[in-house]
């Protein structure tokens, strides 16, 4: 996994006065849609999580293209990046080991600290494997945002968020929202069972059923379209399971 924090960034918003807060919500989101489309490109997959800090599955990115990538944006964008690198047996330890060894190198407010690629280590090529799990809610459209006000069921999509959190990071899995009622879950290590337990504990505690497709590949881009293949199965009917996992079967 891979870190992204934008160098200095709480100082840069306010030198040499406040910035205007929509530039600073169009950098952010533009730096974003940038990120994704470069790791993309190399069979990565970006979570904003907040914004000035990012975090990628990266498996089968290398240093040069982390370190290409840092150079365009730092080419294009008034500020920097420096990113954290590490490969673990969960996504939590990994993300965790990839953030320890960005701080070996200073603080996110370190005026000292740009560009910074700080590399602890990468899965290996015949090594690498990436599971993640596509879980969304069901039926929201009629139950909740065609009957609600907007705010209310946004606040309701929150809660499960963070239930799901609190219960994936026990496993050593991370959650992060990616719009409407879906949910990505960087999930290596967690079993179906595991992961259909946690539904079922969910729908006990709030009254929220959910279902999720699970993928298993070499890179993030594969593992996440083969759970978006599994979710639909789901969708469609053609499986009763609320946890459909599919792999990928060319390597």
């Amino acid at each position: 996994m891979t870190l992204i924090q934008i160098d200095n960034y709480g100082p840069w918003t306010v030198t040499p006065t406040p910035r205007a807060e929509a530039d600073l919500q169009i950098l952010q989101s533009e730096l974003y849609a940038d990120l994704q489309r470069q790791f993309a490109a190399k069979g990565g997959l970006v979570f904003f999580t907040r914004f000035d800090n990012m975090l990628a599955v990266t498996n089968g990115v290398d240093i040069e293209d982390h370190r290409r990538i840092q150079k365009s944006i730092g080419n294009r964008y008034p500020i920097t990046v420096s990113m954290g690198v590490a490969a673990a047996e969960t996504p939590y330890d990994a993300q965790s080991k990839a953030t320890a060894a960005l701080q070996n190198y200073g603080g996110a407010q370190s005026e000292e600290r740009k560009e910074i690629l700080a590399i602890d280590s990468l899965a290996k090529k015949e090594e690498s494997f990436v599971q993640i799990a596509h879980i969304d809610i069901n039926g929201i459209t009629d139950t909740l945002t065609d009957m609600i006000p907007a705010y209310d069921t946004n606040f309701i999509v929150n809660r499960v968020q963070h239930f799901l959190m609190k219960k994936l990071i026990e496993k050593g899995s991370l959650l992060f929202f990616i719009g409407g009622d879906n949910f990505m879950s960087p999930c290596n290590g967690l079993t179906p069972e595991g992961l259909l337990k946690i539904i079922e504990e969910i729908e006990d505690e709030i009254n929220i059923t959910l279902k999720a497709g699970v993928g298993k590949a070499p890179s993030a881009e594969k593992a996440a379209n083969l759970a978006d293949l599994g979710l639909e199965e789901i969708r469609g009917g053609f499986t009763y399971n609320l946890v459909h996992v599919m792999k990928d079967t060319q390597g």
